[in-house]
């Protein structure tokens, strides 16, 4: 519905009318535009904590009231949109208006009718609706995910003792705690920043993440809502961040290239997922090697999704007013435009690339021998078309036919590092030919 308003909107701007009754519909239209935003987090939120807390028994009437919220609104939709054949606006906007008030489903029938998938384009009150469903529809969220206690949490982690912090994001410190069986986890705490509305950051973290089932991404295992702002329970990940390995210089992990070559491809096949798999897909956001967590067996997982957007399989750009990300592993497209996409992520990934290969930080300058200074990803590309690559590679090379391999690892860097979007390959490209070596190695 408010693609639909935003439609009518742009078509009302375009006629740009001084007349009083334009000015007075579109500050409604714009207000009741912000209301419905509100009140759909407002709904999922509230029948996501009551399924949680409260069982299958509570969401009853919950249903009631929340469907009581929806026609409320879905009247004032209506209302507003009745007046745009009185404004002489464009015969598009006015057809517009009229489909989407068509489309609204207000009886019990067409709103059933709009859960099992009929009904067009979604109105309020099917939207709404069908947040509702997919909170109450969390089943492996109550069986699977604990539900844990502040106190519990303050005593699995020394009450947030300094020796079990592990580390901190842009919203969020992390803890290690243990829990009385002796299950070692990782504690997501929120941290005050400004005026930035945390309770809804760590909402929307909770929302993405309980969407994914993979084996290359950190599992959430639990959640606090005692809280004013959720903590989030995830797995512990023992052996540190990619960023450690990488430049840490007395880890040996990533000093042979099949263990490079090995989680270059988890590491793929965990976006690949996020971008073809998941439903609906994810725009991870915020890919980098302090993100990469390594397992007891020095597998990669894919960590923090707080800057996470889900995107629609028709859609496959977020519009974002703040950017998020860290900037030297930021898409120069999406800093431009502010259009997240799924290309995003591959810029990103192709930075990691970069790092895993030459063991140089994105943020280090690097100078030619002309004494130009250039970034580490123009030093990683210069380096490729000079054919000088060999020597500012991490590790040591076994031989040719390692070579080979890393330089078309190398090449299929460059191109996700490409500024164009559309002249990157997809993930699920990357995913197959990092594969491919993967096992051709391996054999």
């Amino acid at each position: 519905m408010l693609v639909k308003i935003n439609e009518v909107l742009d078509d009302a701007k375009e006629k740009q009318t001084k007349e009083e009754s334009v000015n007075m519909w579109l500050g409604q239209l714009q207000n009741l535009a912000c209301d419905v935003d509100y009140l759909f987090d407002e709904l999922q939120t509230e029948a996501f904590q009551r399924k949680l807390l409260l069982g299958d028994d509570a969401m009853d009437k919950f249903d009631s009231m929340a469907m009581s919220k929806v026609k409320d609104v879905n009247a004032r939709f209506q209302d507003i949109a009745s007046q745009i054949d009185l404004l002489g606006l464009k015969e598009s906007s006015v057809e517009k208006s009229r489909n989407a008030r068509q489309r609204v489903p207000t009886t019990p029938s067409q709103i059933s009718d709009a859960q099992r998938g009929g009904g067009g384009d979604p109105g309020p009150a099917n939207f709404s609706r069908s947040l509702i469903k997919k909170a109450k529809d969390l089943a492996f969220l109550h069986q699977q995910v604990q539900i844990f206690t502040k106190s519990e949490l303050a005593q699995a982690t020394g009450n947030y003792d300094t020796r079990l912090f592990l580390g901190e994001g842009g919203f969020a410190s992390v803890y290690k705690g243990v829990l009385p069986d002796c299950t070692p986890v990782a504690v997501k705490k929120p941290k005050a920043v400004g005026k930035i509305p945390m309770n809804q950051v760590f909402q929307h973290e909770l929302r993405v993440v309980s969407q994914i089932n993979h084996k290359n991404v950190v599992k959430i295992l639990g959640v606090c809502l005692e809280t004013k702002v959720p903590l989030l329970v995830y797995e512990f990940v023992p052996n540190g961040t990619l960023f450690e390995h990488i430049h840490d210089k007395s880890s040996q992990v990533l000093r042979n290239w099949r263990t490079c070559l090995r989680i270059a491809a988890e590491i793929a096949s965990a976006l690949d997922y996020l971008h073809s798999l998941a439903s609906p897909p994810i725009i991870h956001g915020d890919v980098k090697s302090t993100n990469i967590l390594l397992d007891d067996n020095y597998k990669a997982k894919l960590a923090d999704f707080g800057s996470s957007m889900l995107i629609s399989s028709d859609n496959q750009t977020a519009m974002t007013t703040k950017k998020i990300g860290t900037f030297f592993n930021l898409d120069p497209e999406y800093v431009i435009t502010g259009k997240l996409t799924e290309k995003s992520d591959l810029y990103s990934f192709g930075v990691v690339l970069a790092e895993l290969l030459t063991g140089l930080k994105p943020v280090s300058g690097m100078a030619l021998a002309s004494n130009e200074g250039i970034s580490m990803v123009q030093y990683f590309l210069y380096s490729i078309e000079n054919n000088s690559l060999r020597q500012i590679l991490n590790f040591q090379v076994a031989d040719e036919s390692e070579m080979e391999e890393i330089e078309t690892v190398a090449e299929l860097a460059s191109k996700c590092l490409s500024l164009s979007g559309r002249r990157r390959p997809t993930m699920k490209q990357v995913s197959e030919e990092l594969d491919r070596l993967k096992i051709s190695h391996e054999n």
